[in-house]
């Protein structure tokens, strides 16, 4: 790729904001990309009810194809959920009923239309579901049109099928269709749809590729992949994954606050390539954002967390979350849209002991964490520090409307309300 120079908007967009991890023949791709005759897409399956920031970056490589003037599919996963993406899991995922993979479809759906754009124009999006065909087909059918085509031998050569029996984990028949039929979604939609690219983690290459050969061997026309890199912090932590859980892109499972506050907290080194991948903002404005240094990137933090939260909550809920954020931690007010907790009354009046208070609220695990943090100035109740692990709350430190304010360290804040 280093000696590719790309003529079309999409791949030089896609490389230089650094989405590209691997593609099948960039030559290829670009010369459809310039004529804006690419259709893409990418699968999200039904697992649970809102996506979490891994499938983001995917998500913005569809919305990047349909600002450069190709058409983005969003394939739903209501067929393959059925199954289970056996890739590079430890143990088969559990099984969901038909009910719970609807309820997440649903779920999952909301996110799209907040980045991408729906309907019937050439570069207007779509939004399919494979249940559409996976859920009729016949299975001695399939076997003979299908299956026929595909080699156990370099099945079993795949990388994640390889480290599943290297650690002699259980690997399923149900588990081992599953590339199948990912193979077929992109032959389906490249008969019903005109697709030529399939676009997705680099964890899918070998899926992906196993697709453009089958739709060789049913006579499609050409195909095409492109992968993105599975993303690590500076410090090589998971992408996505904090002490507290997954960060979900769905307002139901992650208040818009704490969204914000999870871009705000990005490492100083992984700002500039964030602010690249995960908002729409001119390379100028980010290369200027990327250079400041000392307490100015804070700055950038903040420009980077309320456009990653506008591109998924919109401009209101990321405006709202930032001066939330801003009253508590630079004016010092108790903001009430901060995240609330509520507590019977009845428990402060009997005397409610404040490590017990802060493992209610939910910053500490339990009251032993809670003395350690103690130890360390790290507990505060209305931002003053609590140096006595025998203490315990009282009316007094509730405000007119029956709030106070719990802090973990500078960047957690929880208001526990009397109910």
């Amino acid at each position: 790729m280093t000696d590719f120079t790309p003529k079309s908007d999409f791949l030089a967009t896609m490389i230089e904001r650094g989405y590209v991890h691997q593609a099948s023949d960039f030559a290829g791709l670009d010369a459809l990309a310039a004529k804006g005759d690419i259709v893409a897409y990418v699968g999200y399956d039904c697992t649970a009810p809102s996506l979490h920031i891994g499938s983001l970056i995917s998500i913005m490589m569809l919305a990047w194809l349909q600002r450069t003037g190709n058409k983005p599919i969003t394939l739903m996963g209501g067929g393959t959920t059925q199954v289970g993406d056996p890739s590079f899991k430890d143990e088969a995922r559990k099984l969901l009923s038909l009910e719970e993979i609807e309820v997440n479809k649903a779920g999952i759906k909301e996110i799209f239309s907040t980045i991408v754009r729906f309907g019937d124009g050439k570069s207007d999006a779509l939004m399919i579901d494979n249940a559409e065909w996976l859920t009729r087909l016949l299975y001695l059918p399939f076997l003979r049109d299908v299956g026929r085509h595909f080699s156990v031998n370099r099945m079993m050569t795949m990388e994640s099928v390889k480290q599943r029996f290297e650690r002699e984990q259980e690997f399923s028949f149900l588990e081992f269709n599953y590339m199948l039929l990912q193979a077929y979604d992109f032959v389906e939609l490249a008969k019903r749809y005109g697709c030529n690219l399939q676009m997705g983690g680099s964890d899918q290459w070998g899926n992906i590729v196993m697709g453009i050969d089958l739709g060789r061997r049913m006579g499609t026309h050409q195909l095409y992949a492109l992968t993105c890199p599975l993303l690590t912090t500076a410090s090589g932590a998971k992408m996505g994954k904090t002490a507290s859980g997954a960060v979900w892109l769905n307002e139901a499972q992650l208040p818009a606050y704490d969204y914000w506050q999870y871009w705000r907290n990005t490492e100083d080194a992984d700002v500039g390539r964030f602010l690249k991948l995960f908002t729409f903002l001119p390379m100028g404005e980010i290369a200027r954002l990327a250079a400041l240094g000392g307490a100015e990137i804070n700055e950038a933090k903040k420009v980077l967390a309320t456009e990653a939260t506008a591109l998924v909550r919109g401009r209101a809920a990321a405006e709202a979350a930032a001066d939330t954020a801003r009253r508590a931690f630079e004016l010092g007010e108790t903001a009430t849209s901060l995240p609330t907790v509520e507590i019977a009354a009845g428990e402060v009046d009997a005397g409610l002991g404040v490590l017990t208070a802060f493992v209610k609220a939910g910053l500490v695990s339990g009251t032993g964490e809670a003395r350690r943090q103690i130890d360390g100035g790290g507990l505060k109740v209305n931002d003053v520090a609590v140096t006595d692990a025998r203490a315990a709350l009282s009316r007094a430190d509730f405000n007119a409307d029956g709030v106070a304010k719990l802090s973990l360290g500078k960047k957690k804040h929880i208001l526990l309300k009397l109910a």
